[in-house]
């Protein structure tokens, strides 16, 4: 597996958001994590990514220990976050968000880079001397995800990627995904349209109360109509 969380427990004073945690992810697969607010979603990708210390359990990636790595050494390492709300640079052109993105691989691959982004996300190359503070919302989401994949991850993940987006902009953002996906790319996404996120994915955990209550293929939990009522909600 390309990555592999195991036992993973975070606690934000006495209070633990989550509790003894284990996932996988394969490489080239997308997994989904989907259930309510407060579930420890993103206090789970947090974790991964260096953003917070567990107090215990362990994360692997390729094979290598990296419990508690900084988040500049696991973007190096090959894996890269796109945060809840974009965090995008809104003084800066998409132009130049998307060098920053790119800091960590050499100079001679990065005008490649920007020229991928440029074919992968059409609406960016058409404002890329735009300040990034002038996007839609949409517009922004996309320049996100631009952002993050100027770095080459070997993992990428998305927190709510979906959220506060008009319809056709998820649709944007889902059509997004699945693109990745065909291109062979890995990703872990955190999302709270389960039922859009459980048709694209290869497989998905349910998290309730900071732990795992569900586990399996996006099919499969698809057609688990208590899973949504009981975990999930139905309007998640």
């Amino acid at each position: 597996m390309l990555l592999e969380v195991n036992g993973l427990t975070t606690k934000y004073g006495s209070i633990s958001a989550l509790r003894d945690v284990s996932l996988s992810v394969g490489a080239g697969e997308v997994v989904g994590l989907i259930g309510p607010n407060g579930a420890g979603k993103t206090t789970l990708l947090g974790s991964i990514a260096g953003l917070l210390s567990p107090s215990d359990g362990s994360v692997e990636f390729e094979g290598n220990s990296v419990t508690g790595h900084a988040p500049d050494k696991m973007l190096k390492a090959g894996l890269a976050l796109v945060p809840e709300h974009r965090r995008i640079f809104v003084d800066l052109t998409v132009a130049e968000n998307l060098r920053i993105g790119g800091v960590t691989v050499p100079k001679s691959d990065r005008a490649g880079l920007l020229d991928e982004m440029a074919e992968l996300f059409p609406v960016l190359r058409d404002k890329w001397d735009t300040p990034a503070g002038f996007l839609s919302g949409g517009e922004a989401q996309q320049l996100a995800i631009a952002r993050a994949l100027m770095s080459r991850p070997t993992l990428l993940m998305m927190d709510e990627p979906s959220l506060g987006l008009a319809p056709v902009l998820v649709d944007v953002v889902f059509d997004l995904i699945e693109h990745l996906r065909d291109q062979g790319r890995t990703l872990l996404v955190v999302e709270q349209n389960a039922t859009r996120m459980l048709e694209v994915a290869d497989r998905a955990y349910v998290l309730r109360s900071g732990s795992v209550v569900a586990e399996g293929s996006g099919a499969d939990l698809r057609s688990r109509s208590d899973l949504f009522d009981t975990f999930v909600g139905g309007a998640e």
